[in-house]
């Protein structure tokens, strides 16, 4: 299938998503973001894709956010429910999502890098959430998110100013997991994605959703009393059995999904 704003390519059990408006260092605007939705949607549903990749076309930028050009001009939409490239306010995800950022991830650029749950960055990269200084916040998650995974005081010097904070810095902070020369981005994203596919497909959702939502927990307790479904789901799969059953037969494991 053809799309106006991204390029999908499925291989294998992996999806890779490429935002595709280089000429506005693939800056979004309302009809991306319905695009895009519809496109994770499906990648949600599928059961033979397990994992999802996100990047930007061209050498120069993952995504400069949003169109401020499209906003300027007063033609500015309601997006979808799911947020900012269909991703930033998709909560119900439990599939593993790596962002290949090869540039520029600006404003919602870097909120979509926020809401993956692997940040694999090229040297060349620069984050920054520059939303106040043309007079708007981080409002796709990007305020929320970023106190969540670095300390405070860290992500609020980055927030109330906008400064652009290079990759190495990123990694340091902590909302980085890998740099890579730049170029290589996405290859090493794929190497992630091979990674996260030798492990158990329905075990890998149970981590993530067990994960994200023992934050909520009020303590720590409560977060370890829980059983969530896609953790229940997992203990009840045939997955379950074959993983102990292919260590003990000291051969890989053949995950069903099911």
């Amino acid at each position: 299938m053809t799309y106006e704003f991204c390029k999908v390519e499925d291989e294998g059990r992996v999806r890779t998503v490429t935002l595709n408006r280089p000429e506005s260092m693939n800056a979004l605007h309302a009809d991306a973001h319905f695009e895009l939705s519809a496109i994770w949607d499906e990648f949600a549903a599928r059961d033979d894709l397990w994992v999802g990749i996100v990047t930007g076309a061209g050498p120069r930028a993952f995504s400069a956010g949003n169109d401020l050009k499209v906003q300027a001009a007063g033609k500015r939409k309601p997006g979808p429910p799911t947020g900012f490239a269909g991703l930033t306010a998709r909560f119900d995800l439990d599939k593993p999502l790596i962002a290949a950022v090869n540039g520029v991830a600006m404003g919602g650029g870097f909120e979509i890098a926020l809401a993956c749950d692997i940040v694999v960055a090229a040297e060349n990269a620069v984050f920054a959430l520059p939303e106040p200084r043309v007079g708007l916040i981080a409002g796709a998650g990007g305020v929320h998110r970023l106190p969540r995974m670095i300390p405070m005081k860290k992500a609020m010097g980055m927030m109330l100013t906008g400064r652009r904070v290079p990759a190495r810095e990123g990694f340091d902070l902590g909302f980085v997991t890998e740099v890579v020369p730049e170029g290589e981005a996405l290859a090493a994203a794929r190497r992630w994605a091979a990674l996260i596919l030798e492990c158990s497909p329905k075990a890998v959702r149970a981590t993530k959703q067990a994960a994200y939502r023992g934050l909520d927990a009020p303590t720590l307790q409560d977060a370890l009393r829980t059983i969530y479904p896609a953790q229940q789901a997992n203990m009840e799969s045939q997955d379950y059995v074959e993983g102990p059953r292919a260590f003990a037969e000291k051969r890989l494991p053949n995950w069903q999904n099911r």
